[in-house]
């Protein structure tokens, strides 16, 4: 079929990631020695620098990994908890009956740069310094602004000016918003990395006491002490409409450490799914593939109606039981094994008919029967106080709200055979503002919280927030097969699956699957502010074609058409037996890259 690109093949090294300087960089490392950590590390934080609209050093990122050393796939955790002062009681107290979308209250302690020393230390072979320098070095000197980095800044102009001047300083050049495709520089966070590398160095020679230093120099040393300072000082305007002073500190930055886990997994069409927990919406995409697994989705054409109206059914259902069940395991008991069990698929199949559904029906689980009854008298009264609405993300529809922000995404694979996906996120530029001498902004997570009590999602101190940030790795034989992933909060999940379906289904390489029309629906409540669904919509590309679209209007979808390459920035690597490496990108936005050799 014909493809906007070829699928990239080598044997070296693959790297793919959402702006192609960050992918460069990531190659780069690899011909310098590096082995895929260290290049999905140094492409990580070079994506803080080019897409700063979707990411930045103060937010999270969770990492599904696979070492050749080991043998073993693991999750980094790098979703940070609330801090110990983001209470229910203090928030209502504060007059809010929802976590605002962005400001000070919405942040929990920024998780990314731990998960990326951890990753670094334990699992790759270069030093601070190596990582941080590419970086540093678009921050310094300037980076190519991408015209809808360009946009976000000019629709927030005149919000920065009177409500966040800091973010003003620094974005603002001269009073005036940066043209697309100007050099914008951010010195203020190229100062702050080339003092953790400082440091890190005088710790000694050795490169595992270097990066020790440099997680104390964030969470124990003088960014934390600035982060805890600042936001005891700063009264910042946020989406409620009032202005609200943050709740972290140093003591919560200096409490905690990301971590190991193993990921959650599902066997289907020969690979093993390894995702993260129920603390993200990772097991949405396994216990769509349990509902899917009833189906005979080969004979379904990869950009037919049927196709795209069972996988939008099956998630709908998988997406209600993460409204009623997901939370952090260390805090709510998640039935996950019922959840991806094939009695309790068996049962809510039968739920999938021939028409379009428009109920949100979470599945009743022995035991938790009262849970389900709150999270659903919530979403009761949260849609009669206000409405449903249409929920778009900024990278698939004319940006709704200068403010919202998105995530980026990066995988690497190399000859060794290791091989790594991550999703980074938060602290973007729009989601509060910028801490004048560190150069970056807090992120936004706490919102997916509940401000009422007993929900599995309900906030509380030390609690991880339910992110949507879910890369996936497969594996075949215990080898790594596939790491792939998109931005796009909860729709993620959704162009994640279209992707894998047409791969395993129909036999499709990484590029055809990612240049096949997209779709995704919004039936089920979003995770950010101010937390709408639409009940029975479904978006879908024009591309698909009349047949297809009018098919599944007559299916029941609330339909919505958008314009072609304009749903989902997938981008993927993957592994042979022999050896042979794959690697894409999605040609929407124009920006993405993979390169391999």
């Amino acid at each position: 079929m014909f493809t906007t690109r070829p699928e990239l093949l080598g044997t070296f090294g693959a790297v793919a990631s959402t702006h192609w300087l960050a992918t460069a960089v990531g190659m780069s490392v690899l011909e310098r020695g590096g082995n895929a950590f260290d290049a999905g590390i140094a492409t990580a934080f070079v994506l803080q620098v080019v897409e700063p609209h979707l990411v930045g050093p103060g937010g999270e990122v969770p990492i599904v990994f696979h070492s050749a050393k080991t043998g073993k796939t693991e999750v980094i955790c790098g979703q940070a908890p609330a801090p110990a002062g983001a209470t229910i009681e203090h928030y209502k107290s504060e007059g809010l009956t929802l976590v605002p979308g962005n400001g000070l209250l919405a942040a929990v302690i920024p998780g990314a740069f731990d998960a990326w020393m951890l990753l670094l230390r334990d699992h790759g072979t270069m030093s601070v310094r190596d990582v941080l320098e590419p970086a540093i070095y678009y921050a310094e000197k300037g980076h190519p602004l991408l015209p809808r980095v360009s946009d976000t800044i000019k629709g927030l102009k005149s919000f920065f000016e009177k409500e966040w001047p800091t973010s003003a300083a620094a974005f603002l050049p001269g009073g005036s918003a940066p043209e697309p495709w100007s050099l914008l520089k951010n010195e203020a966070l190229a100062g702050t990395w080339q003092r953790i590398i400082k440091e890190a160095e005088a710790a000694g020679s050795d490169r595992e006491r270097q990066i020790e230093a440099a997680r104390n120099a964030f969470y124990k040393g003088f960014v934390a002490e600035a982060i805890g300072e600042f936001a005891a000082k700063t009264e910042a305007m946020d989406e409620s409409g009032t202005r609200h002073k943050g709740v972290i500190t140093a003591d919560d930055m200096g409490g905690w450490e990301a971590s190991f886990e193993a990921p959650l997994t599902y066997d289907y069409g020969g690979q093993t799914v390894n995702k993260i927990g129920p603390w993200g919406q990772g097991p949405v995409f396994l216990q769509t593939l349990s509902l899917l697994k009833g189906f005979d989705l080969g004979a379904a054409k990869p950009a037919g109606a049927e196709l795209i109206h069972l996988l939008t059914e099956a998630m709908k259902l998988a997406f209600a039981d993460r409204e009623a069940y997901y939370g952090d395991p260390a805090f709510v008991d998640v039935p996950v094994e019922t959840l991806l069990s094939d009695a309790y698929a068996d049962e809510r199949r039968k739920l999938i008919g021939a028409k379009a559904s428009f109920d949100l029906r979470p599945g009743r689980i022995a035991g938790y029967e009262a849970q389900v009854d709150r999270v659903m008298a919530t979403l009761e009264r949260l849609s009669d106080a206000t409405g449903t609405k249409q929920v778009n993300e900024p990278t698939t529809a004319a940006m709704q709200s200068a403010r919202r922000g998105d995530t980026v995404h990066v995988d690497a694979v190399d000859r060794w055979g290791n091989m790594m996906a991550a999703m980074p996120s938060g602290g973007w530029l729009q989601s509060s503002p910028m801490i004048p001498e560190l150069g970056f902004m807090q992120n936004t997570r706490a919102q997916m919280f509940w401000l009422e009590p007993d929900l599995p999602a309900s906030l509380a101190p030390g609690k991880r927030p339910r992110t949507t940030l879910t890369p996936t790795l497969t594996t075949r034989d215990g080898k790594p097969f596939m790491a792939f992933g998109s931005p796009g909060g909860d729709q993620q999940e959704q162009w994640q699956l279209i992707l894998f379906l047409r791969a395993v289904h129909h036999g499709l390489n990484l590029q055809e699957a990612i240049d096949l029309p997209m779709s995704h629906t919004t039936h089920f409540p979003s995770s950010f502010y101010p937390r709408s669904r639409k009940p029975g919509h479904l978006l879908v590309e024009e591309s698909f074609g009349n047949e297809v679209i009018d098919d599944l209007r007559a299916r029941g979808h609330d339909l919505e058409v958008s314009p072609e390459w304009t749903i989902g920035r997938l981008v993927a690597v993957a592994r042979e037996r022999d050896g042979l490496l794959r690697a894409a990108a999605t040609p929407r936005l124009m920006q993405a890259y993979a390169i391999a050799r």
